[in-house]
């Protein structure tokens, strides 16, 4: 499923969230540096929130269309590899970054791989965007995922709520603390708000989970009973984000 997402990476571009800039600053300032690895880079969203704070930018990426769109579109640098595998040619950053992505990664090997790359002191940071809409939306949604897919990932992620989010946090903490070379993982959170047409939000769902792996009878079936559901709220709402973040720091070694 990783590298399904190539496929649609224009609308991944412009239909995704980004990140609080107080997260990409807290990042930023807790290394040594501003060399930045970009861990999952897809079509450069994260890339390009740091290297508007400064920073200097090499993207890894498993899908070989994402990397290109990144490349063609962003003008980022790129390399194609399943980041546990990933060859470090002796290079060296400051902070390692993980935005959506690092449930793709195996939580020990890569973490492992993560301090290889970093400097003393250096930074792995692995987050993910929490959305969090209102109550009596939610459950319109999960209705429909019933109805619709109620086999799939997506289906699940509504009954599950925040909760499978925590057991990713939990993972990669406990990732970074068995790979050694690491301090103590920090968890930090970011609260904040976007919203959202009926339009909006449809554009950016096929993005999610496993919705590219729909048949597209049940995702067209499942865009319009979402998008019902948005329209009965008015045709817009406002998602709560929580943004969660596991954040270590590498072992001074020097």
């Amino acid at each position: 499923m990783a590298e399904s997402y190539g496929s649609q990476a224009e609308r991944y571009d412009r239909a995704r969230p980004r990140y609080p800039q107080a997260l990409v600053d807290r990042i930023v300032a807790a290394g040594p540096g501003s060399d930045v690895l970009d861990v999952g880079i897809g079509t450069g969203i994260v890339a390009r929130q740091f290297q508007a704070a400064g920073c200097t930018v090499l993207g890894v990426d498993v899908d070989e269309r994402m990397a290109e769109w990144a490349r063609r579109h962003r003008g980022l640098e790129v390399e194609v590899a399943a980041f546990e595998a990933w060859d470090t040619r002796g290079r060296a950053v400051d902070a390692v970054v993980s935005g959506q992505t690092w449930h793709w990664v195996d939580p020990v090997a890569g973490a492992a791989k993560a301090a290889e790359a970093l400097r003393p002191g250096g930074t792995l940071a692995a987050f993910w965007n929490v959305d969090q809409p209102p109550p009596d939306l939610a459950e319109a949604f999960a209705a429909v995922y019933r109805r619709v897919m109620p086999d799939s990932l997506a289906a699940r992620r509504w009954t599950a709520g925040s909760d499978g989010y925590a057991t990713l946090c939990t993972r990669a903490a406990d990732g970074m603390r068995a790979a050694g070379g690491f301090d103590e993982p920090e968890q930090w959170r970011f609260d904040w708000e976007r919203s959202y047409t009926r339009d909006e939000w449809l554009d950016q769902l096929p993005t999610t989970g496993d919705h590219s792996q729909f048949p597209p009878a049940q995702l067209a079936e499942l865009l319009a009973g979402v998008g019902a559901a948005v329209d009965a709220r008015g045709g817009g709402f406002t998602m709560r984000y929580a943004t969660l973040a596991v954040v270590a720091a590498r072992t001074d070694t020097a």
